[in-house]
């Protein structure tokens, strides 16, 4: 098991398994970590010819290839800032990350690449569509509190926000994950989920740490998953509610599904039916349930022998995490007494780039009664504690929409449903569904023969995630006394017809 050691490294130190023991596996075969390394070291020598300005932004738009996997270590060993974008976007949220970064360069594929236009690029950016070699360079000597990484992830309003993560969040997220999941060299863990996401790039990082094998896989259907976990031998699956519900639903044969030892879940909490199908479906794994959000990596999760007996908790804090249950008026939650999630210690991520206001509301100081102090995340979720101290997830002060493990901005979808002629006021609302988590539901205010047009457009503009599954058309919206929106009797509405 990886010691709970606090002494963070550079993140590109993170490969700590045998020379010769597998470390990436794919269908172009398998490296070794001696392999990853050399490779990690000429990537870096390329990224630090091509990108001289230290500290420099360098975006990658591409599915889990070999450089996708290899990039966060090139790049922070080359002294410049990695900011993955999650392939299933399109052009304009693209740009956007693009933009609000600065990025330097852009390594994507030529398809991707040919998707956009004129004024997407910041000045000045390079494109490529390969990566060369450079001089291999050695490990890197970064202060741990350099900055390593910008996760672009959704608020509640506006476009997407860069989460800044140092060296150290990233090396002791590592660390503690690895440790709590008793991950060893003989596991193989199988990748799904996007490396954009802390939760999937988490997967590359805990998994090398703990000398162990990780296989990266996009997949289009879930019987692509359970041929992956026949096909690499896998131990140990992540994922989010509306990917189990999937899995479920899909034939597995038995000596596959008991291969897997280690199931973990965030993105949305399992309901206590999932909990059940899934120790049905899969008798020999172990099931952590977790909480996470990206500004402070993970927060909590719950060992898997409480899990029967608490099937609807997200646990408690995980190493190097203090998690508090806050009262409104700042002091500490009692046990059934509900109070906002609030995150503090070293798992606390710099802010958000560039953007000191929407800084300022999220990271603010600890409350006084926190041991850790310093800054913390208050995360505008309310949860409960049971006597056990315990965390059950109660919901969300802010609209987000989380839908199929991913966080929406209903404003972001709104600005895409109204950007051209056929709708002239939208509102974007999450509905609960079972396979989904939440379902987008946009009410609109135009011509509902519309509809086809629009559907078209934001097919091209909006990625699959992000597309609304309903459109109810008005021919009014009810309004505020201030005029505006009435977002919430919205809501209300729209959520009584699905009921």
């Amino acid at each position: 098991m990886v010691p709970l050691d606090r002494h963070a490294r550079p993140i590109d130190h993170v490969l700590r398994g045998a020379a010769d023991a597998p470390a990436l596996i794919d269908r172009a075969g398998t490296m070794t970590f001696a392999e990853v390394e050399a490779a990690v070291a000429r990537l870096a020598g390329w990224l630090a010819r091509e990108v001289a300005e230290p500290g420099a932004r360098v975006a990658t738009w591409l599915p889990k290839t070999r450089e996708a996997c290899l990039m966060p270590l090139a790049a922070s060993r080359a002294g410049l800032v990695h900011v993955p974008i999650n392939p299933a976007l399109k052009r304009a949220q693209v740009a956007h990350i693009l933009n609000d970064s600065g990025a330097a360069m852009l390594l994507t594929q030529e398809a991707r690449a040919a998707t956009l236009e004129a004024g997407d690029l910041p000045e000045g950016v390079a494109v490529h569509v390969a990566v060369g070699e450079g001089e291999a360079l050695p490990p890197s000597e970064a202060s741990p509190d350099t900055l390593a990484a910008i996760l672009y992830t959704s608020g509640s309003t506006g476009r997407p926000k860069g989460v800044m993560l140092s060296h150290a969040n990233l090396w002791l997220g590592a660390v503690s994950v690895a440790h709590y999941l008793g991950i060893e060299p003989a596991d193989r863990v199988l990748g799904v989920l996007p490396l954009s996401f802390d939760y999937g790039q988490n997967q590359l990082f805990s998994t090398w740490i703990a000398g162990a094998a990780v296989a990266p896989l996009d997949y289009l259907t879930p019987r692509d998953v359970v041929k992956a976990v026949e096909r690499v031998g896998a131990t140990t699956l992540a994922g989010v509610p509306p990917l189990w519900t999937q899995l479920l639903e899909a034939e597995w044969p038995a000596e596959t599904a008991a291969r897997l030892g280690r199931l973990t879940n965030s993105g949305g909490a399992l309901t206590p039916a999932m909990v059940r199908a899934l120790r049905t479906r899969f008798p020999n794994a172990d099931l952590y349930p977790m909480y996470g959000l990206t500004e402070a990596f993970r927060s909590t999760y719950l060992p898997p022998a409480l899990v029967d007996a608490n099937p609807d908790s997200i646990g408690r804090a995980i190493p190097f995490a203090e998690v508090m249950v806050v009262r409104g008026d700042g002091g500490a939650a009692a046990a059934g007494e509900p109070g906002e999630l609030v995150h503090a210690g070293p798992l606390v991520g710099q802010g958000y780039w560039h953007d000191a206001e929407r800084t300022a509301a999220r990271f603010r100081p600890a409350p006084a009664f926190s041991r850790a102090g310093g800054t913390a995340v208050w995360s505008g979720d309310t949860v409960v504690a049971d006597a056990q101290g315990l965390l059950r997830f109660v919901g969300r002060d802010d609209e987000m929409i989380k839908t199929s493990g991913n966080r929406v901005s209903p404003q972001e979808v709104e600005e895409a449903v109204t950007a051209e002629d056929e709708v002239r006021e939208a509102v974007a609302i999450g509905v609960a569904d079972e396979r989904l988590g939440q379902r987008i539901v946009v009410v609109a205010r135009g011509e509902a023969g519309a509809e086809t047009a629009l559907r078209a457009r934001l097919k091209r503009e909006l990625p699959t995630y992000m597309q609304p599954a309903e459109i109810v058309w008005r021919d009014a919206l009810p309004r505020n006394a201030n005029g505006k929106l009435d977002r919430a009797a919205i809501a209300a509405e729209v959520r009584s017809m699905t009921a």
